[in-house]
């Protein structure tokens, strides 16, 4: 089932004096995480906080309406910041990281389960699957045309036809 709210950062600190605060960004960029005005602090949506921020290096400076102070700010330290689905607009194929963990990796032709994916890994070139099977052996997968076939997140599954080499030759 997909979460409605999506873990997208942390706040990790302070910065100045007039209460702003350092997100930590999970997501593809601080940029991204710069456009929201509103973000939550719990995976239901209850306690939202309103926003202004600005990407700054490798984090995300946000100003927090109602928290004015250091020590304001500073009690926020740790807290794990959400994002509502409904505010995003994803591109075709697109998908969240976080609704491709724990789906099943079967093959397109033998319809062999390999495991599930348990991470996806940022290279640059493509993102990497990693697949982990029932006894907690990893591998990897390229995220490319040629291995991934069919993507159902509602399915709960993903359709590869695997790379010679990837499931140690089996194939």
């Amino acid at each position: 089932m997909k979460k409605q709210y999506l873990e997208t950062g942390k706040i990790v600190g302070t910065h100045g004096i007039k209460g702003e605060v350092r997100i930590e960004p999970w997501c593809d960029s601080p940029q991204f995480l710069s456009e929201f005005t509103t973000l939550y602090l719990d995976d239901g949506g209850k306690t939202f906080i309103e926003v202004k921020s600005r990407p700054h290096k490798n984090i995300t400076l946000a100003k927090i309406k109602g928290v004015d102070t250091i020590e304001q700010a500073e009690r926020l330290r740790g807290r794990i910041v959400y994002i509502n689905r409904d505010e995003i607009e994803l591109e075709e194929g697109v998908n969240f990281v976080q609704d491709l963990i724990g789906l099943e990796v079967i093959d397109a032709d033998s319809g062999k389960t390999y495991g599930k994916i348990t991470d996806v890994l940022r290279t640059g070139a493509n993102d990497v699957y990693e697949i982990t099977d029932g006894s907690g052996k990893k591998y990897l997968a390229p995220v490319i045309d040629d291995v991934i076939v069919r993507r159902d997140i509602d399915g709960g599954y993903v359709l590869i036809r695997p790379l010679k080499g990837i499931f140690d030759d089996e194939d």
